[in-house]
């Protein structure tokens, strides 16, 4: 195994053309720094204060990308799956809109039989047979609009619910520090609202705009050949209102990407102060937490009065502009009707035409508005799905016989959103394997960044941590992770049950079998409070077992450490915050678990 030290910038780049023409058959894939080759593993370590070449050799989430055709593309390229199924529905669309079209020529052609009919009889013949036939047309086009709506929404969901797995994907491999400088509630909000807003503007609000174009085309048409004379009267404002919808529909672009942002600010705040609730209410803040909150509505409140602004002057010019539209055919029309050179009915259904154009035009204001919106929500979700993490999640060795000989070489750290503060600077230690090594010190001195850096959710900034004599950077980190088992001062538990919890430490979850998971909980004393429990191991715990004691959160933290089965085993100050019972059955279980593994304790 041979490792090389890239430099950075220009040097970065030379250095890897030179390799790709040495071994261009071994370099095989590039992943967020690191250079996998068939055989060899090529690191490349990049100073964390400044940027460096190797950003160019990443795509990032940071870097913003204007809404263009090419983003447009790609939003319309999430809809291929349903290709088929939006394809039915492009055409019911096209039925239900001919049924749209045609109506207000036949209620023309309704009212000229009832003024030229010669005689009564001829009158309800020529009704009877002109209504079967809207008959028929009208519920033609009403099972194709029910078929329209149902393909649309089915498969707007089956879109958001692709665009839901990508991005969270996405956001299950990301390193810990992304994490680290991100809110919850703005990821929770990207994953939620603006993949729904994307989903449905792709099938349904694309279904409207396509049902007011095909209006405006087909009712336009119509009025030429109605009346071309009253046509011109009709239709000269309708260039001035498609440039003026243009020019609000870029204004409104912007104005719903800030509505997006702090909708997504607000929902952060929130969730993190129901998360903390106890907190909340342990110091009496409930006041000053309705208050922060009521200032992250404010500020959303703020732009979306821009944007209601905005909407109101769009679609009151336009409601305007159709109502004078109608207003000045009747005028001109009544005109024509007095000189004998249009008929009642012909008038009629071009006054129907007119009203539909001047709605479907409304509609295509609509629908440039949450083309916008979607175009703004699309781009938070891009940044998520196509950001690459920094740390990989898969690829790598697996030792075949694991000891667990533990080495920190000359390790030097700082976190990623502290970049100027060193956690650690040049420790080296060594934990043989089998052995115990306590690490005591007061807080805040590195010795849980330890444990961070052995499971490689953090990558030192110089310096080599290796297992069994190998670089954990060379290590597969989901084969590293399996093998080492972590008991935290503060367990965090799912809101699932005693058996869910205890099950979630197994390497394989599906192939554990019920009684293993009973075993690790005896051993690890699980079951002396289990016992007295209503629904024993089926018992919920709660929102991050809020229901349990931190004793028996420690002791379902031991039990899936127990199932677990690592070889290298960390505990971070697992007894410091329990009572002198619980520390007693803690303990008990912890010399259980401890016996053969090597094992890196932690205390203050």
């Amino acid at each position: 195994m041979h490792a090389f030290v890239l430099g950075a910038g220009p040097q970065l780049l030379r250095q890897v053309r030179v390799l790709r023409h040495l071994a261009p058959r071994s370099l095989t894939s590039v992943n967020g720094g690191i250079f996998r080759c068939n055989k060899n593993v090529l690191r490349v370590y990049v100073p964390p204060t400044k940027p460096t070449g190797a950003a160019l050799l990443c795509r990032s989430c940071s870097t913003s990308r204007r809404v263009d055709g090419g983003e447009l593309r790609r939003l319309l390229q999430q809809a291929r799956p349903e290709r088929f199924r939006l394809g039915a529905a492009v055409l019911l669309l096209f039925v239900s809109s001919s049924v749209m079209i045609a109506f207000p020529f036949c209620i023309g052609k309704v009212i000229d039989a009832i003024y030229t009919a010669p005689s009564n009889e001829q009158l309800r013949e020529n009704l009877n047979r002109i209504c079967r036939l809207l008959m028929g047309v009208v519920i033609v086009g009403g099972l194709a609009n029910f078929g329209r709506v149902y393909l649309m929404n089915s498969s707007a969901q089956r879109i958001i619910n692709s665009l839901r797995k990508r991005a969270h994907a996405s956001l299950m491999q990301q390193e810990v520090a992304f994490f680290d400088r991100s809110r919850t509630g703005d990821l929770i909000t990207r994953l939620s609202s603006d993949t729904a807003l994307v989903g449905m503007s792709l099938t349904q609000n694309i279904s409207d705009g396509l049902r007011s174009a095909i209006a405006v085309c087909g009712g336009v048409g119509m009025m030429l050949y109605t009346s071309p004379q009253l046509s011109l009267v009709g239709l000269g404002v309708v260039p001035p209102v498609a440039l003026i919808s243009f020019a609000f529909a870029r204004r409104l672009r912007q104005v719903a990407a800030d509505v997006q942002s702090r909708l997504a600010e607000s929902s952060a705040i929130a969730e993190e102060q129901l998360s903390n609730i106890r907190t909340v209410r342990a110091f009496a803040k409930e006041s000053f937490e309705g208050n922060r909150y009521s200032k992250g509505l404010s500020n959303l409140l703020d732009v979306v009065n821009s944007e209601t602004w905005l909407k109101a002057v769009f679609f009151g010019c336009t409601g305007a502009t159709g109502n004078m539209i109608v207003l000045a055919v009747l005028y001109y029309g009544g005109v024509l009707m007095s000189d004998g050179k249009l008929s009642v009915g012909s008038l009629s259904s071009f006054l129907l035409y007119a009203a539909y154009v001047g709605v479907s035009i409304g509609g295509l204001g609509g629908f440039f508005t949450e083309a916008t919106k979607a175009l703004g929500a699309s781009k938070k979700v891009w940044e998520i799905a196509d950001r690459v993490p920094l740390l990989p999640n898969s690829g790598g060795l697996a030792l075949a016989d694991l000891r667990g000989h533990v080495e920190f070489h000359n390790v030097t750290f700082a976190y990623p959103s502290r970049p100027d503060v060193a956690v650690l600077r040049g420790l080296s230690l060594t934990v043989p394997a089998g052995s115990v090594l306590a690490i005591v010190g007061p807080s805040g001195q590195g010795k849980s960044t330890l444990a961070a850096l052995l499971l490689r959710l953090y990558d030192p900034s110089s310096g080599v941590v290796t297992l069994d004599g190998t670089d954990i950077r060379d290590l597969d980190p989901h084969f590293l992770r399996s093998h080492i088992g972590i008991v935290s001062q503060e367990p965090t538990l799912f809101a699932t049950s005693i058996f869910e919890n205890i099950l979630y430490g197994a390497k394989n979850m599906e192939d554990t079998a019920k009684e293993d998971v009973v075993r690790a909980a005896s051993e690890a004393n699980v079951m002396e409070f289990v016992q007295g429990l209503p629904d024993g191991l089926n018992t919920m715990v709660g929102e991050r077992g809020v229901l349990l004691s931190g004793g028996q959160k420690q002791r379902i933290a031991i039990a899936r450490a127990i199932l677990r089965d690592p070889s290298v085993l960390i505990l971070d100050e697992a007894t410091s915050s329990l009572d002198a019972v619980s520390e007693r059955a803690v303990q008990e279980a912890l010399k259980r678990l401890m016996k053969g593994r090597t094992v890196l304790t932690i205390a203050a």
